[in-house]
């Protein structure tokens, strides 16, 4: 089912006679392909929990439209919207075994949708294996680990095969080893059913690893929309670029004059085409190549080994970062002696940006 949203925004009134309106989501225009997993990646208070609530229809739109493939669903009640919904707390009834829960939105089916109980245990049933629970149907919620339970709510989610799967922030409440564990489950859970996802995360490794587009929003606003990768190697602004990457990318005070970049006094890269200004400089970690007499000389902090790579640390005066990560491979770390470090720079790992409008530069 392809989602387009037409210059849908939501206002929340101040709360108080001095305080001002807060607009969470700000004028969105963006179609969502047909069977896609979408990430919706931002930081905390962003507005994406309220963007996934305009859809489900648990808010309603200050302005604007929210279409389902042709239907308008702007003003149509949330249990209409064909939406399954999962939160990141679970939000599952202690009471009630693992079957229980998952055909829970069933048993509210009247008419001529109305189930019959083996209808209704078939369908659990095969619910249940989407997601690897088909064994623990009778258990209580509290038999289940964090991870199970979350695919309980997955799966209930997905029993009455919505139109639209909206995940909010479903893995924020799990070790680290059972999120890489479930989300690789919910790509896979996604692929089989083929049902359009939309993935609200402000973790930019979830949103990279498992998204088939990533939507990067601050402050009620989309940044950038595109291919996960696209987004990491082709920032189109400041806040896009040091939001992505771990380690985070390297922010340079900078300037370019006549074609080349300069951090300091020290001329670290031809830039051809841009014009002499003040610009900032970002530097993504894997940018870096150690070299004798290369353009960038920083203070050496320390070396930290991990396997195929190793970390230098640095730092450099007009360096934002508190240290500069650069990473190399293990393979060079003999050539790193003394105080003092030096690289060169690769130039498809380099971006400048706008001091004022922190918008990419290109050469």
């Amino acid at each position: 089912m392809e989602v387009t949203l037409q210059h849908l925004t939501k206002r929340f009134p101040a709360s108080g006679k001095k305080g001002k309106d807060v607009i969470a989501v700000n004028d969105f225009n963006v179609v969502i392909p047909d069977g896609k997993l979408i990430g919706l990646l931002g930081p905390s208070g962003c507005g994406k929990s309220t963007a996934l609530n305009l859809l489900s229809g648990l808010l309603k739109p200050t302005s604007g439209k929210i279409f389902f493939g042709d239907d308008d669903v702007t003003n149509l009640p949330a249990e209409n919207r064909g939406v399954g919904l999962v939160f990141q707390n679970y939000a599952l009834y202690p009471h009630l075994t693992v079957k229980q829960n998952i055909t829970f939105p069933l048993e509210n089916r009247k008419g001529k949708d109305k189930l019959t109980k083996q209808q209704m245990s078939d369908m659990a049933l095969e619910a249940a294996k989407l997601v690897q629970l088909e064994g623990l149907m009778d258990r209580k919620p509290s038999e289940l680990s964090g991870g199970q339970q979350q695919r309980v709510a997955i799966a209930r989610a997905l029993v009455k095969m919505p139109r639209i799967l909206l995940l909010d922030e479903p893995l924020s409440n799990l070790d680290a080893r059972l999120r890489l564990q479930t989300r690789e489950e919910l790509r896979r859970i996604q692929r089989e059913t083929g049902i359009t996802t939309i993935f609200v995360t402000h973790d930019q490794e979830e949103a990279m690893s498992i998204s088939d587009l990533i939507i990067v929003m601050k402050d009620g606003i989309i940044h950038q929309i595109d291919l996960p990768q696209a987004v990491y190697d082709s920032p189109v602004d400041l806040f896009v670029a040091k939001f992505l990457g771990t380690p985070p990318i390297n922010v340079f005070e900078g300037y370019v004059k006549g074609e080349k970049l300069y951090i300091g006094e020290e001329a670290v890269l031809d830039v051809p085409g841009v014009v002499d200004q003040p610009v900032t400089a970002t530097i993504r970690p894997e940018g870096f190549v150690l070299a004798e007499n290369g353009a960038l000389t920083c203070n050496l902090n320390r070396v930290e080994v991990m396997g195929r790579d190793i970390s230098v640390v640095s730092t450099h005066p007009l360096c934002e970062n508190e240290s500069i990560r650069s990473i190399i491979s293990a393979e060079n770390i003999a050539q790193i002696t003394g105080d003092k470090v030096r690289f060169d720079l690769k130039e498809d790992k380099v971006f400048l940006f706008h001091k004022e409008t922190e918008q990419r530069i290109e050469f």
